[in-house]
């Protein structure tokens, strides 16, 4: 458990057990920590304002007000990530303006160390929106119009653990193989998620239907630095839309 999810966590077991208290000791149990490292977080926790006050004696411990709750700053990197796509989908509607603003306080209240982790992991993701060309003159549809099956719950650990993946993938022909991919972002299209990844089996940038993961395995392996420019996808309509662009 990283430390932004210990800090939700001890809020939510603080506020159980409130008005009773729970020792330092006993919440290193439950975190699988030492006392010390209970101790540091509760004191973070009381910087960022939350009533969290110290009972003494043997039967003592820590006690927080039990209407207290942890604001965005306890968003896990996932869930803030998830938000900013989410909010990013939102740019072409009628609440657009909301859904930057809302955007920017996200990160504004996260520890700026996650804020700026989130950021990145959520500028390659990418939405595939048709030209204003294609719009005015009918341009044919995707091949890509299938019914949206949702992504595998490991693509998002693929998109964003900066290591080497081993995906068991089919292909349109039902062809499987075993590739070793460097991820490099994501799309999304018509509610089909692609992983956008240097295969080393092609020696090239290659794009992953999400549905067609049979399974996904993220390695210890730091890949090469690589950078993905957009005339490397050969998209023959439409053009890309990073979800944090303004």
């Amino acid at each position: 458990m990283n430390r932004t999810d210990r800090l939700y966590g001890l809020v939510e077991e603080l506020r159980a057990a409130s008005p009773r208290p729970r020792s330092a000791r006993r919440l290193a149990e439950r975190f699988e920590v030492s006392a010390r490292t209970i101790e540091r977080d509760l004191a973070a926790l009381q910087q960022l304002g939350l009533p969290i006050w110290a009972e003494p004696g043997r039967a003592g411990g820590y006690v927080i007000d039990a209407s207290a709750t942890l604001g965005p700053a306890g968003f896990t990197l996932d869930e803030a990530l998830a938000v900013l796509i989410g909010l990013g989908g939102l740019r072409r509607s009628p609440f657009r303006q909301p859904a930057q603003t809302a955007a920017r306080k996200l990160l504004a209240v996260m520890p700026e160390r996650e804020a700026a982790r989130a950021s990145a992991f959520a500028s390659r993701v990418h939405f595939l929106e048709s030209d204003e060309s294609d719009e005015s003159d009918g341009g044919g549809e995707s091949e890509e119009s299938t019914a949206p099956v949702p992504a595998p719950v490991d693509f998002a650990e693929a998109l964003r653990a900066d290591r080497v993946v081993q995906l068991r993938y089919q292909d349109a022909g039902g062809a499987e193989s075993v590739r070793d991919v460097e991820p490099l972002g994501s799309i999304e299209n018509g509610g089909q998620w692609y992983l956008i990844a240097w295969c080393r089996l092609r020696q090239g940038v290659r794009a992953f239907r999400a549905d067609r993961m049979l399974a996904v395995r993220v390695t210890d392996e730091r890949p090469p630095r690589r950078v993905l420019r957009a005339e490397d996808l050969a998209i023959p309509y439409g053009r890309l839309r990073s979800v944090v662009d303004d």
